[in-house]
């Protein structure tokens, strides 16, 4: 749009506090005078065989997108898989409202079923269903939504509840017209995101290509080099080592107690503390009551690595965290293995990166056997080779990798920060469109498709 965005020359009171003002030809409705609830649910007597595509819950993300329905029989489905659901309905998730699983079906598919979890509105004749899902996508209504739902761990609204909101409605015409400006705007504005999305993929590709050849081949790009005798791992500088983590240290199980002793005590280094972080530092907030024969056998110190031990797949095993400060009269989870290194072998600055380094995947991946779940053990973990420096070269490493690191850092935080800049303003322009904080009554033409590519990836 070439035009400036102004506002409505004139408001009136809405009568309804939290919404406010709006433009003085629009009206305030509820919900339930607008749509049809819950229409059509599949019957008891459908057949097992049939084919469906199910979308619960899981299936949208937080700017309404359907990201993907999931191809099955009937017989296989969820009992919650019953509500049909038709081109132009409009699907609210009643539970764990706070989730803002919201979203409109664009496309016409045979056999798409959604979750009772959710409520369906079918719009009547009333209301442009884009325009009705962009409005109860605004933070204004999710909040009604989520004060008005019951409980707390897994709060949820009724229908009934749900139908009783009250909703801003323009007339028709002007419903068409915001919803084909916010179609227009927020598939560019996506279209961005997705962009710096990319880029960040990228420069953490970058990152990782950066410290598994420094860690590998060095900083010397004129070194002689030798064969490892490693495939995975090709040829490093001449004067390093190839040697199996049994003989440069020790290793360890961490500790398993009952739930009564956790939240108070000493500090604990936990699964998720090794599995979100490169290093561990004297910061954990998390407590486990231990015996002073617990602290001694389960402490953590500086230098030592932590690497988790189980996961739902092979990739999240062996995930490795280096203590980079020693955390006195801490212990460590049953769910990690630590590597305490003998003195003198490993620097704490080369270990966070070549640990962290994807050369882990190459190992464990094959080594690994999935049954429910992968789980490490320390037969395994004994014989991952690791490359080793000398310790004054592995000083320079690390000092190297940490200003390569930082470098990464800054940059990705300032796409995030983009990122988090096109995000609110999608939701500002979003909000302003469907409140008639701006006029769009000359946007378009009507005669424009109401509903645009929202980039669904499910059926075809």
């Amino acid at each position: 749009m070439s035009r400036e965005l102004k506002p409505y020359p004139k408001y009136k009171d809405s009568g309804v506090k939290w919404i406010g003002e709006i433009p003085g030809t629009w009206e305030v409705s509820k919900i339930k005078y607008l749509v049809k609830f819950n229409e059509l649910t599949l019957s008891e007597n459908v057949s097992p065989m049939m084919n469906i595509q199910y979308i619960d819950i899981g299936s949208i993300d937080s700017t309404g997108n359907i990201l993907n329905a999931e191809n099955m029989k009937f017989e296989d489905a969820p009992s919650r898989a019953r509500r049909i659901l038709r081109k132009d309905d409009t699907i609210i998730s009643t539970v764990r409202t706070y989730l803002r699983a919201i979203a409109t079906i664009n496309v016409d598919k045979k056999n798409l079923i959604g979750s009772t979890g959710f409520a369906v509105l079918t719009p009547t004749e009333k209301v442009n269903s884009t325009y009705l899902s962009f409005l109860l996508h605004t933070s204004t209504y999710i909040d009604q939504i989520v004060s008005r739902s019951t409980g707390v761990s897994y709060p949820a609204i009724t229908s009934n509840e749900l139908s009783n909101i009250e909703c801003i409605m323009p007339d028709k015409l002007n419903q068409d017209k915001i919803a084909i400006f916010l179609m227009k705007k927020t598939s560019e504005i996506d279209a961005l995101i997705a962009d710096k999305e990319k880029l960040i993929s990228l420069l953490e590709e970058k990152r990782q290509a950066v410290i598994t050849e420094t860690v590998t081949k060095g900083l010397d790009p004129n070194v002689k080099m030798k064969d490892s005798g490693i495939e995975w791992i090709g040829e490093i500088p001449v004067h390093w080592e190839v040697i199996k983590i049994r003989f440069l240290g020790k290793l360890q199980n961490g500790i398993s107690k009952g739930g009564a002793y956790f939240g108070k005590g000493d500090p604990f280094v936990s699964y998720s503390n090794v599995y979100n972080n490169m290093i561990i530092e004297n910061n954990t907030e998390e407590l486990l009551e231990s015996t002073d024969q617990e602290k001694n056998l389960y402490s953590v110190e500086k230098g030592d690595v932590f690497f988790t031990r189980t996961s739902e797949t092979v990739e999240e095993i062996a995930i490795a965290s280096t203590c980079v400060e020693s955390i006195e009269n801490a212990t460590f989870a049953g769910f990690l293995i630590r590597f305490r290194p003998n003195k003198n072998y490993l620097y704490d600055g080369f270990s966070k990166y070549y640990f962290r380094s994807h050369l882990r995947e190459n190992y464990f991946i094959k080594e690994m056997n999935l049954v429910t779940r992968a789980s490490l053990n320390q037969t395994v973990l004994k014989n991952y080779q690791v490359i080793l420096p000398p310790l004054g070269e592995q000083v320079k490493i690390g000092e190297y990798l940490d200003e390569k690191n930082s470098y990464f850092t800054n940059l990705i935080q300032i796409v995030s920060s983009q990122i988090s800049k096109l995000k609110e303003y999608r939701e500002s322009l979003i909000y302003e469109a469907v409140t008639g904080k701006i006029d769009l009554r000359g946007f378009g033409e009507v005669s424009e498709p109401l509903v645009a590519e929202r980039g669904e990836t499910y059926g075809n």
